[in-house]
């Protein structure tokens, strides 16, 4: 037996909230930010941010998302489900409200949620528009209530379809392809956010499920953020065994630091707020640094290691080799910076100080041990840091030469304007002499790297700039390095990594990349850094010359031109057997040429990386090898 849930007027006002989600079909990108692969995400987000608000008001604990075969995707949970009653003004049901009304989310049901995720907050609705078919099914009062909706359009009204003893929603749905530029899920994608969620609330369980290719996963972590500072840290060696971790709420404002220092010089703080990475910080990051500050360095003076102001620990000493997060929730988060990931709200910095300064000194003079173990290891950053600030000045006073100061063999453009120039880093003097002949001498410059360069990953930056490559860049870009780098002197617009097609070419790739990632970041978030694809194959056949760039395409080519008479293939080695004619052709004519942007998606993920394959320990990193060695195709030794 099916029983409908009986309309109020259908007129104007129903009209208007349909040309209301029309105007998210026109304009996506205002609501979820881009249509690309991001934006479609984004999409799975704003659904599971439903959930973690129920979990956030302690009626949700299990939510389950399923990437399907059909390529649509379903967010279930067992919260109070969405509210089915009449809606008094609208003269619909809430649930479809909430579906087909622009921030109308949240508004319904207990008078809504006190702290609420979500950096848009564009709810469901959104989600609905922009699919090309929406499926809620809600468990509520006894009864299953379902509604089917098109491009945020309702095909029917909310029916009853049975009876149940449990509560919660679940939405399916499928990305409308007339919107977006793709609309395949990626796991890895939603692996890392759902996990992320999962740290920040703990008990809560996420299930992600991949009906595509049969994996599953579930992400539950009851010890919350300590768990996040122990995963941040599974491939380092830490002082201490177990995190130092600290909460309270103050105002309405919930507060949870974890930290934890570890063997290395880089520092991993992370801050988040109601849920939302905040990666340009914020006052909440204000206040937990200024409270670390303060603490460690009157600790250090009670217990005679920092005798004087000349002693002091800056902020830079003290956080070396911390891995930390701060996560606060609060009521009305205000958001603010280019990007809207940095936290206003100004209470909110007095809030976390007071909070880390009271129970971080509680710790200190309960776990002197551990308190010790920390003032000694900032004491030895500080006397680096003297160090590197003698190198950093020998490094700026060279700068400020600008051309004088330029490397020696670097084959610079004649280009003024950054915007037009490129630079080539090139792997040894062999393939340096072909590109510098082949080039366009206008806006093509060249600066050849002898061997490899230093890991940063695992030295100090004394010693990072002591090493003469690192240092030939760092002039060579004219734009600073750390804390200094400024994207507005780069020399250089497209800085582009072209090594030989081997391991060895890959090993000074990562190198590279390591050191943008540490000392340059910028780079990569604004787009600078590009790798080059040289060609791995030439064929000759009846005087044509044809240049491929792997196996697949290799077969593809023989097919198409014949494999009889038999084809000369000639495999490349390295960038020093072309000609300079052959590698402008192939790799660095503008109009022929093949490279990749590098993007950085994800910080904590790039972070992660970085440290289990450039990092000290080797287990972690044996682990990955022989997890991913079968994902290998073409070894070149």
């Amino acid at each position: 037996m099916t029983e409908t849930i009986k309309p109020g007027n259908y007129g104007s006002e129903q009209i208007q909230v349909l040309e209301g989600l029309e105007a998210v079909r026109k304009r996506p990108g205002m609501y979820i930010g881009s249509t690309d692969e991001r934006g479609l995400h984004h999409l799975v987000y704003e659904i599971v941010d439903n959930a973690i608000d129920e979990a956030l008001a302690g009626y949700c604990h299990n939510i389950v998302v399923t990437i399907g075969a059909d390529g649509g995707l379903q967010v279930e949970d067992d919260g109070r489900g969405f509210p089915t009653d009449i809606h008094p003004k609208m003269g619909r049901p809430a649930v479809e409200v909430c579906l087909t009304v622009l921030h109308a989310g949240g508004k319904f049901g207990g008078g809504g949620y006190k702290v609420s995720g979500g950096l848009h907050g564009v709810g469901a609705s959104v989600v609905n528009a922009l699919s090309e078919h929406l499926t809620v099914t809600v468990y509520q009062k006894g009864k299953v209530f379902k509604q089917d909706y098109s491009r945020g359009k309702p095909l029917n009204d909310l029916t009853v379809i049975g009876e149940t003893d449990r509560t919660g929603t679940t939405i399916w749905f499928k990305p409308d392809a007339e919107i977006f530029e793709t609309v395949s899920f990626d796991f890895d994608t939603l692996k890392q956010r759902l996990r992320e969620m999962a740290f920040l609330n703990k008990g809560i369980r996420i299930r992600l499920i991949d009906q595509r290719d049969g994996r599953d996963k579930i992400y539950h972590y009851e010890g919350g953020i300590r768990s996040f500072v122990e995963y941040l840290n599974k491939n380092k060696a830490v002082m201490f065994p177990e995190p130092i971790y600290m909460e309270g709420e103050q105002e309405g404002t919930q507060v949870e630091v974890a930290l934890q220092w570890n063997d290395t010089y880089n520092e991993s703080v992370y801050t988040f707020a109601n849920n939302i990475h905040t990666p340009e910080g914020g006052t909440h990051l204000a206040g937990f640094r200024s409270a670390l500050t303060r603490v460690v360095n009157d600790y250090g003076k009670r217990r005679s290691i920092i005798k004087d102001d000349k002693d002091k620990l800056t902020g830079d000493d003290i956080r070396e080799g911390l891995t930390a997060i701060v996560s606060v929730k609060l009521t009305e988060p205000q958001f603010e910076g280019q990007t809207k990931t940095k936290l206003g709200n100004s209470e909110v910095r007095g809030i976390v100080d007071s909070l880390v300064a009271d129970k971080l000194a509680t710790y200190f003079e309960e776990h002197p041990d551990e308190a010790k173990l920390v003032l000694e290891k900032c004491v030895q950053a500080s006397r680096a840091r003297e160090a590197a600030r003698k190198a950093r000045e020998l490094t700026r006073r060279k700068s400020v030469l600008e051309t004088a100061a330029l490397p020696g063999k670097l084959a610079d453009c004649s280009e003024r304007d950054p915007a037009k120039c490129e630079i080539f880093l090139v792997e040894g003097d062999s393939a340096g002499g072909s590109a510098k002949t082949g080039r366009d001498r206008h806006f093509q410059a060249i600066l050849p790297l002898r061997g490899k360069i230093l890991n940063v990953q695992k030295v100090r930056e004394e010693r990072t700039l002591g090493n003469a490559e690192i240092k030939a860049m760092i002039t060579a870009f004219g734009a600073g390095y750390d804390k200094d780098f400024d994207t507005s002197k780069l020399r250089y617009h497209r800085i582009i990594c072209m090594t030989d097609a081997d391991v060895d070419g890959s090993h000074i790739r990562i190198l590279l990349l390591t050191f943008f990632y540490r000392y340059m970041r910028p780079l990569i978030e604004q787009g600078h850094v590009y790798i080059a694809m040289p060609p791995l194959y030439k064929v000759t056949k009846q005087k044509k010359e044809y240049y491929v760039y792997d196996d697949t395409q290799l077969n593809e080519l023989l097919d198409q031109i014949g494999r009889e008479p038999k084809p000369v293939i000639q495999r490349y080695k390295g960038l020093g057997e072309m000609s300079s004619q052959q590698l402008w052709e192939t790799t660095m004519d503008p109009a022929t040429r093949s490279m990749y942007q590098v993007k950085l998606a994800d910080a904590i993920s790039a972070d992660e990386m970085f440290d289990l394959l450039m990092g000290d320990r080797v287990e972690p990193r044996r682990g990955f090898i022989e997890e991913n060695a079968k994902l290998v195709l073409n070894l070149d030794v």
